[in-house]
């Protein structure tokens, strides 16, 4: 009987075996299962899912003879107590047979990936990557983030560690080759240059301010800095800054100067040295009190594309060659590997390793143990950080750092969030109308860091909360462009929260995209059909995706006071407005009328209004009041 969830290209020899008996574990029951298995099982390589009562996949393992293989399991008393729980669990077994042991390999991957059994090494932080994409499929190529699927037409540039990395690197991009990095449609509907051009990041292709051919040049060089090769593009620069300087063209020479000051501050902010190296992907294993801590490097044309740690799962009683190897084949089941792929450790499986990895990646992948040189040192580094990541995990123990494990894990972030910025609007029917902005980290509240936003661009509508949401999210972020491009000072957000549904969670992507910002993760929070009562809220992620959590959850609660903070704080700072324009006269516009003046005038007059319908020649009878001032007084409510 065939397997429906088995991939088609292995399709030969499938088989479904099973035993009848009791659904509760059973030692002897789950031996019975198997051995029924052994007796019709071929001496050839293959993957088995050993299953329980229920059909749920308990464990997926490979084998280069099946029959041998699954034989052991049998034989309980050399067995380990996990293997023992896991034998006395199984009700049958489903069996795939491949043409090689390499083949084996990779489907073990893809139906561990699947399954998540509970007997298998799993690799938890298993979200997509981030890579550059240098569009091929337009005379100006737009140069972007990407996740998932490599559909788009194009030259790939990755993985990066996080979207931290991407950031760095699309900066550096943006400044040293002006690329584009708007869509289609915004690039197809301009008339003028956008704010990436007046801070020149840009060339404006849109407009016409760079022709099809010197657009294509800077993609080159892109390509060329991309690739390794930043050496060449210094020069290069350097070359055509000493020629503006000549002839002269000190504006010229000016730009390509902050160019250079761009490539070299990538080249400065390297966290490793890397050179030399070429491409390579660098692992490193720590161990302690039961937990494993797995750190990578990712090393492209000699420059470090950040690192990070991965913390896999069901590691007890494995022995740690063969976690690193379960860890590398599902690690590897949606990256493309480098051509080198170093590791701390010998590994028992590593020529079948390299074998799988190079049919899945299409060329040779080599995977060793450097034993000197730099190579060596770059393993002992990650091995250092591997410690030092584990101790921190360990050491995890307060309730708001493993909420904020849980949210990055939540909403897909590559690690717990620094800054969540959280915003809401405030109105009375347009009237006072104003955007807040609370902060939250891992110590809490940062009070000293709210902001408040007043309404005041004219083509904002007065209580339209999208065109508000709007105004509030451009002024922030092109701020924090202009402030600190290169995000060095802790102020951009890892993470963003929209009081509001679909419609506010559009707007604001929409002014996020215009700006050419796309590595920023926004959330919109909206209540549910009893106005968050009951703790029913729904959340709306940026690919469209909706759904609610437990009611008991305590990442729910977590959100909720996030939301109600920043609630509490629009009202409070939307109250304080509106009190403060009940009390506020219009003499308070009146240039040189200080409380004094003001004073004396309601004194005389009784009402600002009354002081406002005055003639000039009553005005000039007011005590204090000069006929300068008194002309000044008239002109400003009369002049207009």
């Amino acid at each position: 009987m065939s397997s429906p969830n088995t991939p088609d290209r292995f399709n030969e020899d499938k088989a479904t075996f099973a035993v009848k008996g009791s659904d509760a574990p059973d030692l002897d029951a789950g031996v019975a299962a198997i051995r029924n298995v052994v007796a019709t099982l071929p001496v050839r390589p293959g993957v088995y899912r050993m299953q329980d009562a229920r059909g749920d996949v308990l464990y997926v393992g490979k084998a280069k003879a099946l029959k041998n293989r699954v034989t052991n399991y049998t034989q309980v008393t050399r067995l380990t107590k996990r293997l023992q729980r896991m034998v006395a669990q199984t009700r049958s077994m489903t069996i795939v047979t491949t043409n090689n042991e390499a083949e084996a390999l990779l489907l073990e991957a893809q139906l561990i990936k699947r399954y998540r059994p509970a007997y298998n090494v799993l690799l938890r932080d298993d979200k997509s990557f981030p890579f550059i994409l240098l569009r091929g499929d337009h005379d100006f190529p737009r140069v972007q983030l990407h996740r998932g699927a490599r559909r788009s037409k194009g030259d790939y540039y990755g993985p990066f560690a996080g979207a931290g990395q991407v950031r760095m690197t699309l900066n550096a991009l943006q400044k040293l080759f002006l690329l584009r990095s708007c869509t289609d449609s915004f690039f197809n509907n301009r008339d003028r240059p956008c704010l990436l051009h007046q801070i020149r990041r840009c060339s404006a292709p849109c407009v016409d301010r760079i022709s099809t051919e010197d657009y294509a040049e800077l993609v080159g060089d892109a390509k060329d800095f991309l690739g390794g090769k930043s050496t060449k593009v210094q020069s290069k620069l350097g070359a055509q800054m000493q020629e503006a300087a000549e002839k002269m063209d000190f504006e010229l020479a000016a730009v390509l100067r902050d160019r250079l000051k761009a490539l070299t501050f990538i080249q400065g902010s390297q966290a490793i040295n890397a050179e030399g190296v070429g491409d390579a992907d660098i692992f490193a294993m720590a161990a302690k009190d039961g937990a494993i801590g797995i750190q990578a490097f990712f090393i492209r044309g000699g420059q470090n594309w950040g690192h990070r740690a991965f913390f896999p799962t069901h590691v007890q009683d494995v022995p740690e060659d063969e976690v690193l190897s379960q860890f590398l084949m599902q690690f590897y089941e949606e990256v493309p590997p480098a051509r080198n792929v170093l590791i701390d450790r010998e590994l028992a499986e590593a020529e079948l390793l390299a074998e799988a990895m190079s049919e899945r990646a299409g060329f040779k992948v080599s995977l060793s143990v450097p034993q000197r040189g730099d190579r060596r040192r770059l393993i002992e580094q990650a091995r250092r950080n591997a410690v030092e990541a584990l101790d921190r995990r360990l050491a995890e123990g307060t309730t708001q750092a493993r909420l904020l494990r849980e949210v990055a894990e939540l909403f897909g972030l590559p690690d717990s969030p620094d800054r969540i910025e959280v915003y809401d609007n405030s109105h009375i029917q347009g009237t006072n109308a104003l955007g807040a902005m609370v902060v939250a980290g891992p110590e809490g509240f940062r009070k000293g860091q709210y902001r408040k936003f007043n309404i005041k661009r004219p083509e904002t509508i007065a209580g339209d909360d999208f065109g508000m949401m709007r105004e509030v999210f451009g002024r922030r972020f092109a701020r924090a462009q202009d402030e600190d491009p290169n995000r060095e000072k802790g102020d951009w957000p890892d993470l963003v929260l929209v009081d509001g549904g679909r419609g506010q969670l559009n707007a604001v992507t929409g002014v996020l995209e215009e700006l050419g910002i796309e590595d920023i993760t926004v959330v919109g929070i909206a209540k549910g059909p009893h106005h968050g009562r009951d703790g029913r809220e729904v959340f709306h992620m940026m690919d469209g995706r909706e759904f609610q959590l437990p009611v008991n959850s305590p990442v729910l609660f977590y959100l909720q006071r996030l939301r109600d903070e920043v609630h509490r704080f629009a009202i409070g700072a939307h109250r304080a407005k509106r009190a403060k324009a009940m009390t506020t006269s219009p003499l308070d516009d009146v240039p040189g009328i200080g409380p004094a003046r003001k004073k004396a005038l309601l004194m005389h007059f009784g009402t600002a209004k009354a002081v406002r319908a005055a003639s000039l020649e009553d005005l000039s009878k007011a005590p204090g009041v000069s006929k300068a001032m008194s002309q000044g007084i008239h002109d400003f409510f009369h002049a207009r």
